[in-house]
């Protein structure tokens, strides 16, 4: 894992202490991309599963975790794919 994807997994386990987390670097899919060139943040899919999002549409499920990633953009992520699994463990 690389430190950006470090930093996810730290942020996001902080604000949901989710059952399921997986964070692949997907960067080398989009080598020579504009806004990679521009902002140097690389992209990301993300799979999170935690009880905080039950009950939640997938927007309000999106926001709560850009706003814990809010640091990391634009100079550490660029793009983020995510993948909410609601069921609860």
């Amino acid at each position: 894992m690389n430190e950006t994807a470090e930093r996810i997994h730290a942020l996001l386990t902080e604000a949901f202490h989710p059952h399921m987390l997986v964070i692949e670097d997907e960067s080398w899919k989009h080598a020579g991309h504009a806004g990679v060139r521009e902002h140097g943040g690389g992209h990301y899919h993300l799979r999170i599963g935690a009880a905080h999002f039950a009950g939640k549409s997938r927007l309000q499920c999106h926001r709560m975790i850009n706003q814990a990633l809010a640091s990391l953009f634009p100079k550490y992520i660029h793009a983020l794919s995510i993948h909410i699994d609601q069921a609860v463990k």
